[in-house]
């Protein structure tokens, strides 16, 4: 089948959703997954005044980007930004026209639930500025963070910590070792008028993780730490950890399919009794169960218990195979 048919029917499926979009104030969702719905590396999402087009696998045509155009102009006549990714690197390979090329290099501002994030559909990073599949994150932490101190761990542009401002939250600290991301972070936060309760440390995750749950510093073999900011043992109502899914330094090794408790028995540690942690892995070929599991068994070894606990699945403008979501999102309560 061709785009054209294909992106009419994932729009078709999603009236309902984008009626519901509007109403709760959000204008930046997914109207094509194509990995579900029919051309594997091809996602089309709505990103406040603009349609981003990314192509992972295959360079999208003329005629394929004019079929995309004519579904698109139907729902909502906006620019329309292609950003070919398809070669391994990921970085953007294509031009655009001037007048294009200054629209996406532009600061625009976006909403999801009525709050207000910074979108930049190019920029010196490779990703959109917001992860849009982490909105029933978001919710969540904004639902639970009334009153509460919330940890944003690999926080990226603060997505998850300006969502816990505006929940209510009395501190927020989101740690990260992009000053691009924090620095995006810093301007959701005062967009929403929540830089008050916001902290933005850069820094690895490992030496933070480590000193906010007490622990010594560590490195890997043989690898002379660099500065890192000094923090106190501090623990948390509220956690959220959503690493990459692989990522090296010389405090240690991020990797989500061999070693998820090495950065999962601090974010527990740092987190308090009676508290939440949101644990966050985006490795499709992880079992669901297993993993769960793993997370149970690590939190016994520290001598705690899981208390409760809540699956967060991504809202429907993120179709999946079985209802098996590549990104599993667990919320744990811990004694």
């Amino acid at each position: 089948m061709s785009i054209q048919t294909l992106l009419s029917a994932a729009l078709a499926k999603r009236q309902a959703f984008l009626h519901q979009a509007a109403m709760a104030q959000t204008d930046c969702f997914r109207v094509f997954h194509g990995t579900v719905e029919g051309v594997n590396g091809l996602n089309i999402d709505r990103y406040g005044n603009a349609w981003l087009v990314q192509s992972f696998h295959q360079t999208l045509t003329e005629d394929e980007l004019r079929e995309i155009d004519t579904v698109l102009s139907k729902t909502a006549a906006l620019p329309i930004i292609y950003n070919d990714r398809s070669l391994g690197h990921s970085r953007v390979l294509n031009a655009l026209s001037p007048e294009l090329q200054a629209f996406a290099d532009a600061e625009q501002v976006m909403l999801e639930n009525g709050i207000k994030f910074t979108s930049k559909l190019r920029h010196e990073g490779q990703d959109p500025l917001l992860f849009l599949d982490m909105r029933i994150g978001r919710e969540y932490v904004r639902a639970h963070s009334q009153d509460k101190t919330v940890l944003n761990l690999f926080s990226y542009t603060c997505g998850i910590g300006t969502a816990a401002a505006m929940g209510g939250a009395t501190r927020v600290m989101n740690v990260d070792f992009s000053s691009f991301a924090l620095a995006a972070g810093n301007t959701n936060a005062a967009l929403n008028r929540v830089a008050g309760v916001c902290e933005f440390v850069q820094s690895d995750a490992f030496p933070a993780l480590r000193q906010l749950a007490g622990l010594a510093v560590g490195g890997r073999r043989k690898q002379k730490l660099p500065h890192y900011p000094k923090l106190a043992a501090t623990q948390f109502d509220l956690v959220f950890l959503d690493p990459p899914r692989y990522a090296k330094s010389a405090f240690g090794i991020v990797d989500l399919i061999n070693d998820y408790q090495g950065l999962f028995k601090p974010a527990l540690l740092a987190t308090k009794v009676g508290g939440t942690i949101v644990a966050c892995n985006n490795v499709a070929k992880v079992n669901r169960q297993d993993w769960f599991a793993s997370l149970v068994r690590c939190v016994e070894k520290q001598g705690r218990r899981v208390t409760s606990h809540q699956w967060l699945d991504p809202h429907e403008d993120f179709p999946s195979f079985d209802d098996n979501h590549p990104l599993k999102i667990v919320a744990l309560t811990l004694h």
